[in-house]
């Protein structure tokens, strides 16, 4: 799920990064519009709640005191932000960490009843009062948080009907919002109403997506989709940042930079996504974490972690 995400948001940091913001312009700028803003990085910042979760989880069997270790975590993660940021204003590390630290943490201590009604309640309150955006993080981190401990996470692997209700619910809610922010006036969808609009129908479309991912990864093809996935999401750390320099060194040459050239964003998003999946596959072929992950993983642990595989001796 990482990443299938990690490609969506790929496409939206590129048309970011060229400054290209008239979507209106062609078909392939509304497809843009419609089919990923707003659409994969509510997920991205699900998945993050349920990681943070599932690492509690994983760190109390390790050790008695394990939330110094999370906010080491975390602080490396604003490290990592702060200086992304320099490349890419308005990238998602830095407050990724900023609202774990100031949600997630205490979130640990509270039943989990609460964490679920907390998420709902800042979920909806992001979209009501400045239509999604990144005040929308913490409601989804504590919904993702409270996905985990209810073990839905778990459940819905052997719950395909539970997928199906996604995939539903998501298109009959994301449909007919899609087509109302398509008729709101051009001057109204980004500061207007038609923001909350585009919020709402942006994280309908985002369920969708999960419930329709999670649903093909039980099909034949499940196997071959899941293998080009799980190197990018096991290194999304670093492919994420990796991206960016990728990015700004093709925006020039391509001449994308405040243009409407929408139709050669797919290509290029494409391009970076299959050359990271094969870097990933051969460096996890090799490596314990990504290179990124594995600096991430001993700052957390406060001790150099072992990145080599062993290899296996060959019996004669």
């Amino acid at each position: 799920m990482r990443g299938f995400a990690l490609g969506g948001i790929l496409v939206v940091n590129i048309t970011q990064l060229a400054h290209m913001y008239d979507f209106h312009a062609n078909t392939a700028g509304l497809i843009v519009d419609i089919g990923f803003r707003q659409r994969f990085f509510p997920i991205f910042s699900f998945l993050f709640g349920i990681g943070f979760a599932i690492f509690l989880e994983s760190a109390h069997q390790r050790n008695k005191r394990p939330r110094p270790a999370l906010l080491r975590r975390l602080l490396i993660l604003a490290a990592f932000g702060f200086l992304h940021h320099q490349a890419q204003p308005g990238e998602a590390l830095l407050p990724y960490a900023i609202f774990g630290t100031l949600f997630l943490l205490p979130a640990s201590y509270v039943p989990r009843a609460m964490v679920l009604g907390f998420g709902v309640v800042g979920t909806v309150g992001a979209l009501a009062v400045t239509g999604g955006g990144t005040l929308m993080i913490p409601g989804l981190f504590l919904l993702g948080m409270a996905a985990a401990r209810f073990g839905l996470v778990r459940d819905m692997e052997r719950r395909p009907g539970m997928l199906a209700g996604l995939l539903v619910t998501g298109l009959a809610l994301a449909v007919p919002l899609t087509l109302w922010y398509l008729n709101v006036p051009l001057q109204d969808r980004t500061f207007g109403y038609g923001a909350p609009i585009a919020a709402v129908a942006g994280l309908s479309a985002a369920t969708a997506y999960i419930g329709g991912l999670l649903l093909v990864l039980r099909t034949r093809a499940g196997a071959a989709v899941s293998r080009a996935l799980a190197p990018l999401g096991r290194m999304a750390l670093t492919n994420y940042v990796i991206a960016t320099p990728l990015i700004l060194l093709t925006l020039g040459p391509l001449g994308l930079t405040e243009s409407t050239s929408y139709g050669l964003v797919f290509p290029l998003a494409a391009a970076i996504i299959v050359a990271q999946a094969a870097f990933s596959a051969w460096w996890l072929g090799r490596f314990r974490y990504g290179p990124l992950e594995w600096v991430w993983r001993c700052g957390t642990w406060w001790r150099i972690m072992p990145i080599r595989k062993v290899q296996e001796p060959r019996t004669g």
